[in-house]
C-alpha cells in the first residue's frame, strides 16, 4: 500500500468542511421549530445558500391518494402550484417512486418529464425519507442545462434526511394540536347542542359549529321518515348561506341514501368518478355522508360536500363520525321536546275547553227567595278541578218554596277529577227530579256511583234543603267538610258527618234540620279554604276562617264570600294553590 501522503489528508478535510458546517446549520436551523411553514422557509433558505436556484419545491404525499402535492414553493405558478403528481409520473414522481435522487441535466431528454414550465432545462429532485417510509420529494429547476452538480446533489440528499425527520415531527406535532383543538371544539359542540330544543335553531347551530373543525362549502341534514322509509331534507348551507330545498332522498339512493341504507360514513375522494353521487351542486368534487343514529336507531344523514376533490381525509371522517353520536341524541332530544311542547299546547286546549264546559255545569245564578240570599264562589287550584256546587229548585210545596243546595269535593285533582264531578252532577240532577230530602238523596247517589265504581274515585258532599217559608234547613253530610253556623258575634260548627259517596254499598245518611234566624249565616266550604298554605308551609286552618267569619257577621253573602277568599289569598302570599277553593254562603234576611 502506497503511503498517504499529508496533503492528500489536507485535501479531504477541506472538501468535507463546507458540507459539515452546512450540516451543523440545517441541524440548528431545524431543531429549533414544529411549525412547517417556518420550517420549509428555513429549509429554502439554508439550500439557497450552496445552491443558487430560482425555482423551489417541498412537495409531500398523500399517503391515501398516492399522489404528491406542493406544500412550498418558491418561482412556481398557482396553476403548477395546484398540481398533484402520481407516484412514477415526471421526474419528482420518479424520484417518489424509485426512492433515489434524480439529477437530469437535461429535461427534454427525459420522456416522462412534465414539462409545467418551457423555460426549465436541468432538475435535481431528492425524495424525503424518514423510518423507510417516503413522505416527499424536495425539487429544484433551473433555466440552464446542467446548472446541478453531483456536489449539489451530495448536500441535498444531506438535507434530505434531516428534513424528512424534520418535517415528519413537524406534521405529527400539527396533527396532535389539531386534535387537541377538535376535542375541545368537540367538547364545546356537545355543550351547546344539549342546551338547544328548538329543532330549526339546533340544526343551524349545527353547521355553524361544524364550520369550526371541517372546511366544508356545502352542508345539509336530512332526517329520516319511518313512516315512509324516506330521508327528508331539514336544512342546508352553499358556501355558508342558508338554501331552502325540497328533496326527498330513497334509501339506498345516492351517497346519502347509501350511507343511511348501509349505516356507515361514505366518501367520495372525486364525485365525477362515483357512480352514486347525485348531481346537484356542479361545483362538487367530493362528499361525506355520516349516519345519525341513536340507539340503534337511524335519526338521518349529515352531508358535507367540498369543491376540491380529495378534500375529505380519515381524521375528518373519524371526527363527524364521533360527533354524529351527538347530533343524534341532541336531534331527538329536540324533536322530543317539539312533540311534547305540541302535545302541552294541545292539552291547554282541550283544558280550556274542559274549564268552560266545568263552568258551564255551575250555577249560572243562584236562588232568589224572600227570606234569604245566596253567593257562592269556585277557584280551580289548575285549569279544571274537582270541587263542585250547585242549587236545584225543589219547587213550592204547600205553598213553601225551597231549593236544594250541593256542595262537593272529588277526589285527585284536574283533569280526571273534573270528569268525575261532572258524572256526579249529572247523576244528582237526575235524582232531583224526586225532590228527595238530603239523607235519601245521599243514599241514592252514593247507590248510583256505585252501579259506575270507578277505583279510588270517591266524592264528599253536603246536602242540604232550604225552606224559604219557615227559615229552616235540612242537611246531610256525605264526609264533606263541616259547615259554619254565624249567629251575632258566636260562630259555631255544625257537627253533621258521613262516609264519602262512592266508596261503601248500602249506606244510609242521617240528616237533621236547622232552624234559623234573621241575620243568620251558614258557611259552606271546601278543604282547600282552611288547608290553604302560605310560603312557610303554615296552614290557614279554621281559627282564621272564623275570625273572618265574625268580622264580617253583618255583611251580606256576597261580600262574606268574597272576604274569606281574600283572606286565604292575602295569607298565601302568592304561594302556588295546591287544591280546589269554593266557599258557598247562605244568609237569612
Amino acid at each position: 500500500m502506497g503511503e498517504v501522503q499529508p496533503g492528500q489528508s489536507s485535501s479531504s478535510s477541506t472538501r468535507h468542511l463546507p458540507q459539515l458546517n452546512f450540516l451543523m446549520q440545517v441541524a440548528e436551523a431545524l431543531n429549533t421549530t414544529l411549525d412547517l411553514a417556518t420550517l420549509m422557509h428555513r429549509v429554502a433558505d439554508l439550500v439557497r445558500a450552496v445552491i443558487d436556484y430560482r425555482i423551489f419545491s417541498i412537495l409531500l404525499l398523500n399517503d391515501r391518494t398516492q399522489e404528491l402535492w406542493m406544500r412550498f414553493q418558491i418561482g412556481h405558478t398557482p396553476e403548477i402550484e395546484r398540481m398533484r403528481i402520481k407516484m412514477g409520473q415526471g421526474i419528482t414522481g420518479q424520484a417518489a417512486m424509485n426512492r433515489r435522487a434524480m439529477l437530469v441535466r437535461d429535461v427534454t431528454t427525459e420522456q416522462n418529464y412534465i414539462n409545467a414550465n418551457p423555460q426549465v432545462r436541468s432538475e435535481l429532485a431528492v425524495p424525503l425519507i424518514t423510518k423507510n417510509r417516503v413522505i416527499g420529494v424536495i425539487d429544484i429547476q433551473s433555466e440552464e442545462l446542467g446548472y446541478f452538480t453531483q456536489e449539489h446533489q451530495d448536500l441535498l440528499e444531506l438535507t434530505a434526511s434531516r428534513v424528512a425527520i424534520a418535517v415528519e415531527n413537524a406534521r405529527l406535532y400539527t396533527r396532535v394540536s389539531r386534535q387537541a383543538q377538535t376535542l375541545a371544539v368537540l367538547n364545546e359542540i356537545s355543550r351547546d347542542l344539549t342546551s338547544i330544543l328548538d329543532p330549526d335553531d339546533l340544526l343551524e347551530r349545527i353547521g355553524t359549529l361544524m364550520k369550526r373543525i371541517i372546511d366544508f362549502q356545502m352542508f345539509t341534514i336530512l332526517l329520516y321518515n319511518e313512516r315512509t322509509n324516506r330521508l327528508e331534507h331539514r336544512f342546508s348551507t352553499r358556501f355558508g348561506h342558508r338554501v331552502p330545498l325540497e328533496r326527498i332522498v330513497q334509501m339506498g339512493e345516492g351517497l346519502i341514501g347509501a350511507a343511511a341504507q348501509e349505516r356507515i360514513a361514505l366518501v367520495a375522494p372525486d364525485v365525477r368518478k362515483d357512480p352514486r353521487y347525485i348531481r346537484l351542486h356542479p361545483e362538487t368534487r367530493s362528499e361525506l355522508s355520516v349516519p345519525l343514529l341513536y340507539k340503534g336507531k337511524l335519526i338521518g344523514v349529515l352531508d358535507l360536500e367540498h369543491t376540491r376533490a380529495n378534500y375529505f381525509s380519515e381524521d375528518h371522517v373519524h371526527t363527524l363520525t364521533t360527533l354524529a353520536a351527538q347530533i343524534a341524541i341532541s336531534i331527538e332530544n329536540a324533536r322530543l321536546y317539539q312533540r311534547v311542547a305540541e302535545e302541552e299546547q294541545r292539552l291547554e286546549r282541550d283544558l280550556a275547553m274542559a274549564r268552560q264546559v266545568q263552568l258551564r255545569l255551575l250555577p249560572p245564578s243562584t236562588p232568589k227567595h224572600e227570606r234569604s240570599e245566596f253567593a257562592a264562589r269556585f277557584i280551580a287550584a289548575r285549569s279544571i278541578g274537582g270541587d263542585m256546587y250547585d242549587f236545584i229548585d225543589y219547587g213550592s210545596p204547600n205553598g213553601d218554596a225551597s231549593s236544594a243546595i250541593a256542595v262537593g269535593d272529588v277526589s285527585g285533582k284536574a283533569a280526571p277529577a273534573a270528569l268525575y264531578a261532572a258524572l256526579v252532577s249529572g247523576i244528582m240532577r237526575s235524582l232531583a227530579q224526586q225532590k228527595l230530602s238530603p239523607g235519601p238523596m245521599l243514599s241514592a247517589l252514593n247507590s248510583a256511583l256505585q252501579e259506575r265504581k270507578l277505583d279510588a274515585q270517591y266524592v264528599t258532599m253536603l246536602y242540604a234543603v232550604w225552606n224559604d217559608a219557615n227559615q229552616t234547613l235540612q242537611i246531610a253530610n256525605a264526609g264533606s267538610v263541616q259547615p259554619i253556623f254565624v249567629r251575632g258575634g258566636e260562630v259555631e260548627t255544625i257537627k253533621v258527618e258521613g262516609f264519602p259517596l262512592g266508596l261503601f254499598p248500602d249506606v244510609e245518611y242521617e240528616e237533621f234540620t236547622l232552624s234559623t234566624q234573621p241575620g243568620d249565616s251558614i258557611v259552606f266550604f271546601s278543604d282547600g279554604i282552611v288547608d290553604a298554605e302560605n310560603a312557610t308551609r303554615e296552614m290557614f286552618g279554621n281559627e282564621r276562617l272564623e275570625q273572618v267569619l265574625r268580622k264580617n257577621k253583618k255583611a251580606s253573602a256576597k261580600a262574606m264570600v268574597d272576604a274569606v277568599l281574600k283572606a286565604v289569598s292575602d295569607f298565601q302570599g302568592g304561594t302556588e294553590h295546591f287544591d280546589d277553593e269554593t266557599v258557598l254562603v247562605l244568609r237569612v234576611k
